[in-house]
């Protein structure tokens, strides 16, 4: 029985079983922000790993296959963003000029805030990808010798903190374009948010996929350049 919960295919099982319970939870809830599968699902496989007295890394190398699809994952966005290439192109230059400001607020005001409260100099270099898919961050981060799992850390808790607040604030500021919604889910809140942009409309989850894939590009580019002049 040990062999059985400490081997691969218990740790599949667990993952997948989660994810089929946190989407029950979720749809049953109307789809609640608070109830998202990537907070419920996550949570249900901590109190499993806690009650089983299970190793977190040792879990993660077992499903860690399950991190590699992201990858192809990423890229199978091209296709809604080919259906809805005649809308995209029509906002080109707005686009990209949103996504340079908003790609390096992003990196910006998080290593501002972790310097005053004294983060030290791997922290800083971890939380400059918090705003691109998780991939993207781990393979950056890694460049810049900062730690992977602060960097992942702080990623998932971005795009959780996007799906949970974009409903109030976009309905505070009266903003019901669903280009818009997805352009901002996607550059702020990345994978997380292009999963909530789909879920309001094909358009808004274009744009949000077309934001994670030049956010991430970008960042990628940038922050190493950056990195090697201020940190």
């Amino acid at each position: 029985m040990s062999e059985l919960i400490h081997g691969p295919l218990f740790a599949i099982t667990l993952t997948l079983l989660a994810y089929q319970g946190a989407m029950f939870l979720y749809t049953r809830s109307a789809r609640a922000a608070m109830l998202h599968p990537t907070i419920s699902g996550a949570t249900l496989i901590a109190l499993a790993l806690m009650l089983l007295q299970q190793d977190y890394h040792a879990y993660y190398q077992n499903i860690n296959w399950l991190t590699f699809l992201l990858g192809p994952a990423t890229v199978a966005l091209a296709v809604p963003l080919y259906r809805q290439l005649h809308l995209l192109r029509n906002m080109a230059g707005p686009l990209l000029i949103t996504v340079t400001v908003g790609a390096i607020f992003a990196s910006a005001s998080a290593l501002i805030i972790a310097w005053l409260f004294g983060a030290n100099h791997d922290t800083l270099l971890s939380l400059t990808t918090k705003s691109i898919t998780t991939p993207i961050a781990i393979t950056v981060t890694q460049d810049l010798g900062g730690i992977t799992t602060i960097a992942v850390a702080s990623v998932i808790l971005t795009g959780v903190v996007g799906i949970t607040t974009i409903s109030w604030l976009f309905n505070k500021l009266d903003i019901q374009d669903d280009r818009l919604w997805g352009f901002c889910l996607g550059l702020a809140a990345h994978a997380i948010g292009t999963s909530r942009a789909f879920e309001r409309s094909a358009v808004a989850g274009a744009f949000s996929s077309l934001a994670l894939c030049l956010t991430g590009a970008f960042t990628a580019i940038f922050v190493p350049f950056a990195a090697r002049w201020f940190l």
